[in-house]
């Protein structure tokens, strides 16, 4: 419990700051197409502070962290859920009485559709692009380091001495997905447990291509959580560390192909759950993320170390760890339900497509639909978390 209680205070700077951009990528676009914008809230709940600017935005800090909304003017709530053809027309007519014809197009919901789509996806853009920046500073600051991907021994009885892996084999690539590094080759293979995939690799200067399947085991046998699972192949992977210093362009080209690489890991996550090949026990949510970052700070307190170091280390871990969770908060953002962007994305090239507005009923059944799926996910998430961190263990040792 001693990392989740270090984590709370860094996690929540990190989940503000992240959900902050996320929102600021709202506003700016809604912003450079002349849109008006009622509020600017970083957190939900009651308003602790609020200040409103020459051009009528309301800033506000509210008392809920989790979170944060843009309230464009004239929405109802702050779903920005499109109103029926009949509300629009009211709409209409209020704003046209209120202060003339002209005014009307200032307002989010008589945009162009192509506005409404570039507003709404820019939310989720501005995470991917927070991740690239921070990951281009790790890369500029810290350099390219990495261990390549060189079989050093061959466990007998492993799926790799199955498929005639041998020490001094250089990992190439793995089910398609290029391979650099050890980190690169761990990570892919965790991912194929029980799945016959295809390796490519360099032995004496010749590349051959060997067939494995990776075995499930548990990350955590001895511990509280033994279903959470990845899969093994069977082989040590080590050699000397090379680090590369990287000049701002080969920095930004870094980091812009990690961020892709983290987006893609969590799609072909998603997608084996959906297939039936994980059972989504690594799906983790806040009380997980809060006990990572509490895990690094308290790890990182105990390095015998001068002062600076162990700040300057644990920043550029911080950073690092942020730009992970960016990637995270713009892909969950981006799926097609109804309560996140990517549902508005989805009813707008609906309408787009069909050239007709989607019914208030519609949308109000879909909305509640998405609030369960949400509720849903975030209780799994939870439940995950609790198990990943022994406490339910715990609980049921004190009745057992």
């Amino acid at each position: 419990m001693l990392g989740f209680i270090a984590g709370i205070v860094p996690f929540l700077i990190i989940i503000s700051l992240i959900v902050t951009f996320h929102e600021l990528g709202h506003f700016s676009v809604a912003r450079l197409f002349k849109t008006r914008v009622e509020r600017f809230s970083v957190g939900f709940g009651k308003i602790l502070l609020r200040k409103k600017d020459k051009h009528g935005v309301e800033w506000c800090l509210s008392a809920l962290p989790l979170g944060g909304y843009v309230k464009f003017a004239g929405d109802e709530n702050i779903t920005s859920m499109m109103p029926s053809a009949e509300d629009l027309e009211a709409s209409r007519i209020a704003i046209t009485e209120r202060e003339g014809a002209a005014a009307v197009k200032d307002y989010y919901h008589f945009k162009p559709l192509w506005q409404k789509f570039l507003i709404i996806l820019a939310g989720p853009a501005a995470n991917f692009v927070l991740a690239i920046g921070l990951l281009t500073i790790v890369f500029w600051v810290m350099g390219d380091s990495y261990v390549p991907a060189r079989v050093m021994t061959v466990a007998p009885d492993s799926p790799a001495a199955s498929a005639g892996f041998m020490p001094g084999d250089l990992l190439l690539s793995i089910d398609g997905r290029d391979i650099r590094s050890e980190n690169d080759a761990i990570l892919v293979i965790s991912l194929r447990a029980d799945t016959p995939t295809r390796f490519e690799i360099e032995r004496g200067g010749q590349r051959m291509a060997l067939t494995a399947t990776p075995r499930r085991i548990s990350l955590d046998p001895d511990g509280p959580n033994p279903k959470l699972t990845r899969g093994q192949l069977g082989v040590d992977l080590h050699g000397p560390e090379v680090v590369v210093p990287l000049n701002p362009w080969q920095a930004l080209v870094a980091g812009n192909a990690q961020t892709w690489k983290a987006l893609d890991t969590n799609l072909t996550y998603i997608s084996r759950i959906f297939t039936g090949k994980e059972n989504g026990n690594q799906i983790g949510g806040i009380v997980g993320m809060t006990k990572a970052t509490g895990d690094m700070t308290v790890a990182y307190s105990q390095v015998k170390a001068p002062l600076w170091q162990i700040a300057y280390n644990l920043f550029f871990t911080f950073v690092q760890y942020m730009a992970y969770i960016s990637i995270a908060v713009g892909f969950l953002n981006l799926l097609p339900i109804p309560a996140l962007d990517g549902g508005h994305l989805a009813f707008i090239l609906w309408q787009g497509v069909t050239k007709k507005p989607i019914s208030a009923g519609f949308q109000n059944a879909a909305f509640r639909i998405a609030i369960v799926l949400v509720l849903g996910l975030m209780l799994f998430a939870f439940w995950n978390d609790i198990n990943n961190i022994g406490l339910t263990k715990f609980i049921g040792g004190l009745f057992s």
